[in-house]
């Protein structure tokens, strides 16, 4: 059975780090790409970060140099360590597996089949 799990949401101050975690069954994490989505209040999922199975990462423009991604294949695990957190960064954080798309990972949703059930990230001011 295909699953993803999320765990380390939890609610911080401004400047504040945050490390998301997402377990994954073995089947989900043998996906070529595993990424970061979230949903902050009132707006359109987006794509934060996304990472290959042979470890090549990008990001979106916002958290670059603040975000950084790993992935532990021989623990089905992908990472999200998130530092200088602001409060735009408020929002449900997904996790997501899926193929590579002309042999690369993107950040468009519409390129991930498996979904985890997301962790609330909630930064204050």
């Amino acid at each position: 059975q295909v699953q993803l799990v999320e765990s380390g949401g939890g609610s911080v101050q401004a400047g504040g780090s945050l490390r998301l975690s997402c377990s994954a069954s073995a089947y989900a994490a043998g996906s070529a790409c595993m990424a970061w989505f979230r949903r902050a209040p009132g707006k359109e999922r987006e794509g934060v970060a996304t990472i290959s199975s042979t470890g090549y990462a990008r990001f979106l423009g916002s958290v670059e140099g603040r975000f950084t991604l790993s992935r532990d294949n021989a623990k089905n695990t992908l990472y999200l360590q998130m530092n200088a957190l602001k409060p735009e960064d408020t929002a449900v954080y997904y996790c997501a597996a899926g193929p590579r798309y002309f042999n690369s990972c993107w950040l468009s949703s519409e390129r991930y089949n498996y979904w985890g059930q997301g962790t609330q990230v909630t930064v204050s001011s």
